[in-house]
């Protein structure tokens, strides 16, 4: 309905998403799109190309902030946009040239350096979020795992259907609020407070003061980011 009232031209989405990671059926909402001539682009950066490739479900553009995974060694920030067709992308590269968005030489060759080991970095973060994960869900003071690879995830079944692995990004809520936030992250020991990710390093963060600190009261609560989530 949303749609066929708006009539947009491109609709962009992020699956998993940040920091909930909610799975989005990217097959079948490409359906819908393209029978408006409405092109949907994929932020894949949770996944790459490793564990999920959105141009065999019907994406038109791939997205990837490559500063994390595909690089994968925290040192590069940079990012990609991926053409499904040549007419795409030579509109893509007409537009990087007129605004003049290029990747620097050695930024580039960081980044192909990292893509080297990005399928076995891939299965070695993967394999660490399940173990955490399925640790997580039984700590007492842990009221909520976010991992789609935990059969009690909502959309476990959508993301077995589309996704070859589940990736190495998580979420938690704890019981409590600010305070009890404050008192986790002071008692981290192997992890360091951090907004990135996909590095070789463990990073945790709270969204709703850092990388989510821009939205509104009204809007995280909207979008489920509550004061007690940890990533």
């Amino acid at each position: 309905q949303s749609i066929d009232q708006y009539q947009p031209k491109i609709v962009w989405v992020e699956t998993p998403s940040n920091p909930l990671l909610r799975v989005v059926d990217i097959q079948a909402i490409s359906a819908i799109l393209h029978q408006n001539n409405t092109l949907l682009v994929v932020d894949n950066t949770f996944l790459t190309p490793i564990f999920q490739t959105p141009f065999k479900l019907g994406a038109d553009l791939v997205i990837h902030s490559t500063t994390k995974y595909i690089n994968g060694h925290s040192d590069v920030v940079g990012g990609v946009v991926v053409a499904k067709n040549e007419t795409l992308h030579q509109t893509m590269q007409e537009w990087a040239n007129i605004l003049g968005l290029s990747g620097a030489p050695f930024d580039s060759y960081m980044t192909l350096r990292g893509l080297r080991t990005l399928q076995l970095r891939m299965k070695a973060h993967e394999k660490n979020a399940l173990a955490l994960a399925q640790a997580l869900l039984e700590y007492p003071s842990v009221v909520k795992v976010n991992y789609p690879g935990l059969p009690n995830h909502p959309n476990h079944a959508i993301a077995k259907q589309q996704q070859s692995g589940f990736g190495g990004m998580l979420s938690f809520e704890i019981k409590g609020g600010l305070r009890e936030v404050e008192i986790f992250f002071k008692s981290l020991e192997n992890f360091s407070l951090a907004e990135s990710l996909g590095g070789f390093e463990s990073l945790a963060c709270h969204p709703h003061t850092m990388t989510h600190a821009p939205l509104s009261s009204e809007d995280k609560e909207k979008a489920g980011i509550s004061e007690n989530l940890i990533r």
